[in-house]
């Protein structure tokens, strides 16, 4: 007789396979909270995740030019740290002095590429993202196991790598995590339909895969919690996204590492589901994920088509020269793909752009 493994024990299957890492289990529960305090409730019901910009101003290549940015290409040193950073991807932290970096690595690795294009195109439109720079980082004292190319007197280059800041503000206490379920539901009704169905078109448009409660956040923008403490006092709150290293080629059940970043991939992938009337974006759930082919109302697509319509042909290459495509395989699974140039990823980008100005929903 066979027996059929539960979807619980299929995952634990797979994750001792290799295929998954353990990190993201945490992961797998889904949908809307189902203990929300008052203070939560009120803070969802108020929260913004959209902020007025001028879209034509933002400097895409030099980014956010806040507290510990980091220029173009930067040579960054600092000394490893054994702190313990969760996800699959590879990371380390090390100290700048007292500033401790939390650090992405690897051409191998979709992330170092994919993040710092999605998060500058969010920061661009107006919505919420962390910040990420992509930098060289020398590392003293890093194991040599991590990959990086010996120098002198122990020390380890990284090249390309990225560093990360958080987005300005304080996270919600004590449970910053949401859900894109909750989008549709009236726990985030202060945000206006429009702004909510272009951040879900976005995520379509990036093909944003792992979209667990862990990788978004509530922040409160004020400056500091009041005296009664952080729950009680948000004045100020905003829903924003801050883990979208896996983007830009296809979104899929596994957040595979090598579908991110992939021009072959996102070519191949149309903004609309196929076959479908109104507006159904195309985006396969991960098995953490809590997005899955979103309804796009015609307020939603028209206000993302006016944010993506104001970006210039030289904000547009710049988003992928500062990403550093030209590192990436167009097809990561074939080490013969070559190398899609800064051109062509500008191209798709706005023949992908194009999907969502000519739609009507």
């Amino acid at each position: 007789m066979v027996r059929l493994l539960t979807a619980s024990a299929l995952l634990v299957a797979v994750v001792g396979c290799g295929a998954i890492s353990s990190s993201a289990l945490p992961g797998f529960s889904q949908g809307t909270k189902s203990a929300d305090s008052p203070a939560r409730g009120d803070a969802m019901a108020r929260a913004q995740l959209w902020s007025p910009t001028n879209v034509r101003a933002m400097d895409i290549r030099t980014g956010p030019k806040e507290a510990g940015a980091f220029r173009f290409q930067a040579t960054v040193t600092c000394d490893y740290s054994p702190k313990e950073l969760a996800g699959g991807s590879p990371k380390f932290a090390c100290l700048a002095g007292d500033d401790e970096l939390k650090v992405k690595f690897g051409g191998n690795n979709a992330e170092v590429f994919g993040e710092v294009a999605a998060t500058r195109l969010m920061w661009a439109l107006g919505f919420g993202a962390d910040r990420m720079y992509p930098v060289r980082v020398i590392c003293r004292g890093c194991p040599s196991n991590l990959g990086g190319i010996a120098r002198e007197n122990k020390e380890f280059l990284f090249d390309p790598a990225t560093i990360e800041r958080k987005m300005p503000g304080r996270e919600f206490e004590p449970d910053s995590s949401w859900s894109w379920t909750e989008l549709d539901t009236d726990a985030a009704r202060g945000a206006p339909r429009a702004h909510r169905d272009a951040l879900k078109l976005l995520a379509v448009f990036m093909q944003h895969t792992d979209t667990k409660p862990q990788q978004q956040r509530l922040m409160c923008l004020d400056a500091s919690a009041d005296a009664e403490g952080p729950t009680t006092a948000c004045r100020r709150p905003f829903m924003m996204v801050s883990d979208v290293g896996l983007t830009f080629g296809k979104a899929n059940f596994m957040n595979t590492n090598g579908q991110g970043m992939n021009y072959v991939a996102w070519a191949a992938t149309p903004i609309w589901k196929e076959g479908t009337t109104g507006c159904l974006g195309n985006l396969p759930k991960s098995f953490t994920g809590t997005l899955k082919d979103p309804v796009i109302s015609e307020e939603g697509r028209a206000f993302l088509a006016n944010l993506l319509g104001q970006l210039s042909d030289a904000q547009i290459r710049a988003l992928f020269e500062v990403s550093r495509v030209t590192l990436r395989l167009r097809d990561p699974a074939k080490a013969r793909s070559g190398f899609a140039t800064i051109d062509e990823w500008a191209e798709l980008f706005k023949s992908k752009r194009a999907e969502i100005l000519e739609r009507r929903c």
